[in-house]
């Protein structure tokens, strides 16, 4: 089970299936994905069959596994499972589990009665960030200590008469010793926290220390160190909160007319998305800097703002890269249209590319790509204390559209709000920019400081106050 299908086929099954290759399972040979096993095949019949094989998994044996997620509108409905495995639990919606999924894990005993293991739950995930991914510590509570105290005992009494010289005696205490183990087993919950520095020995002392090199000190602290984090709630977009602004939206009948390709699906753009309006232009804004530029992308959508995906580049990589980024990824939007809002900030200044200002060479790198953009000039920035109070009342729907974000598309622009502070200076309260001069480290990388806040900033100050109806000027390529 996953939340989206697009994560159980991008991540949880490329990985799985590596994994079986290894251990010698090779697919369309020992098991198929995505549709009934062919004859030439011979594989056995499973117990209850399937009346579709879209999100299945058929194995030689008979064995089946139902492939289960979230956004797809009743893919548990009317199954009978003997067993539920979740992958990345922190992004599961708990209600759904309750309602849709849970009550199906109760397939018929007969079959399975004597495995410890029937009707049982396997959560696992990184730790969560946030409240509503973390559903899964109530079974910290659940946890009888004293029986796994117990379990373990068991299990350390049979490996130490298993070393015994055999005889009729030590084989009957063995049996009696398993017969107790699977019922207490049967009837436990286990619950544990791991650091993947206790599983170095698979890992490598190497692969821990990419991975501090390569994720952000927040990422490495859950995923890899299995830390609890809090999250700033004093900051400066104190309202913003996963449940209410942010939302899943994958094109699943793009994903599964690709039948299971990894390759393909390895590879996104737009077509995964459900989210575009595909007869409106998109809005954009940028925020410009030596080190990293930043591209936030979005739609109106009635009362709603949907920030549909965002882009950065660093270093070597600049402007014309970034809209490079963009028109690649959205090179199957209809429209093929933007409404780029910038202010002053975009004008006169160089640094983050040649001897052109930023807006000229987004203009016409855009043009070279043939796609239509409508500069929208906002003129000043507006001031941070001012721009608090716009976005935090659209936050709380209380005024302005209603920002909501397409979490997949926005990982780290998400992070970096989240964890966006206020200072107090002489110029009044305004957003604290000062990690912005700093040189980048393991520990501070680009892409979760202030930067990309700013580019939404300016992008919903533009949608707001000079919604892309007004005027401003059309540029468009020449296509011969």
């Amino acid at each position: 089970m996953a939340a989206t299908f697009q994560q159980a086929l991008t991540r949880t099954l490329p990985a799985t299936f590596t994994a079986l290759r290894e251990m010698g399972w090779i697919r369309d040979v020992h098991y198929v994905v995505g549709h009934r096993p062919p004859k030439r095949l011979g594989f056995a019949e499973p117990i209850i069959k399937p009346m579709r094989y879209d999100y299945v998994i058929s194995w030689y044996n008979g064995s089946i596994q139902h492939i289960i997620s979230q956004d797809v509108a009743g893919s548990s409905n009317s199954l009978t499972l003997d067993y539920i495995f979740i992958d990345e639990g922190k992004f599961i919606n708990h209600e759904k589990l309750k309602d849709e999924t849970l009550p199906a894990n109760g397939a018929i005993r007969k079959y399975f009665g004597n495995c410890p293991y029937h009707h049982g739950l396997l959560v696992l995930s990184d730790m969560p960030t946030t409240k509503k991914g973390s559903w899964f510590f109530r079974y910290r509570e659940l946890m009888d200590a004293e029986l796994i105290e117990t379990i373990q005992g068991l299990v350390c009494e049979i490996w130490q008469l298993k070393q015994k010289n055999k005889s009729a005696y030590r084989d009957n205490l063995i049996d009696q010793h398993k017969k107790t183990l699977a019922e207490f087993r049967s009837i436990a919950t286990y619950y544990r926290e791991w650091s993947s520095i206790e599983n170095i020995q698979i890992l490598g002392e190497k692969y821990i220390r990419q991975m501090k090199r390569d994720l952000s000190p927040l990422v490495f602290q859950t995923s890899i160190l299995c830390r609890r984090i809090t999250r700033l709630h004093d900051g400066f977009y104190p309202a913003l909160s996963e449940e209410l602004h942010t939302y899943t939206a994958f094109n699943n009948e793009y994903l599964q007319s690709l039948e299971y390709n990894l390759s393909q699906i390895s590879k996104p753009d737009c077509r995964q998305d459900s989210d575009i309006e595909p007869n409106k232009p998109i809005c954009i804004a940028f925020d410009y800097n030596a080190n990293i530029n930043w591209l936030v992308a979005a739609q109106q959508q009635g009362t709603k703002m949907k920030i549909i995906k965002s882009f950065y580049v660093k270093y070597e990589r600049k402007l014309r890269e970034l809209v490079d980024d963009f028109c690649n990824y959205y090179a199957y939007h209809p429209t093929r249209e933007v409404i780029y809002y910038y202010d002053n900030t975009a004008l006169g200044s160089n640094y983050a590319v040649s001897d052109e200002d930023f807006a000229s060479v987004i203009c016409s790198q855009f043009i070279k790509h043939e796609w239509r953009i409508r500069r929208i000039h906002t003129g000043n920035p507006v001031k941070h204390k001012e721009k608090y109070t716009m976005i935090d009342q659209a936050l709380k729907g209380q005024k302005y559209l209603f920002p909501q974000f397409n979490k997949n598309n926005n990982e780290a622009l998400l992070l970096a709000l989240g964890h966006t502070e206020v200072t107090v200076n002489c110029n009044g309260f305004s957003k604290n920019k000062s990690g912005e001069k700093l040189s980048e480290s393991e520990e501070d990388k680009l892409e979760y400081r202030t930067d990309g806040t700013d580019a939404f900033d300016t992008l919903f100050i533009g949608m707001n106050i000079f919604p892309y109806r007004s005027a401003g000027s059309f540029m468009e390529a020449t296509i011969n």
